[in-house]
């Protein structure tokens, strides 16, 4: 009796991890989309101080050409 039940919860355990583990489509599309706007938040952020460092370099070209104006 004892390894018929050791059987049943056993089968029952791996039908358990095996169900689990399957995604429906809609899951697997929302997983899709919180991927690709993470992706995009990441492209953004890196847009973004790509552009600030573009600013700073700029700004101090134009300090320097500045400086050298006032010294001529």
């Amino acid at each position: 009796m004892k390894k018929l039940f050791t059987l049943f919860m056993l089968a029952a355990f791996s039908f358990a991890v095996v169900s689990c583990d399957n995604k429906s489509e809609k899951e697997k599309a929302e997983d899709q989309i919180e991927e690709a706007a993470e992706e995009t938040e990441e492209a953004v952020e890196d847009a973004a101080e790509e552009t600030e460092d573009a600013m700073e370099d700029a700004a101090e070209e134009v300090e320097e050409g500045t400086e050298e104006v006032i010294e001529e």
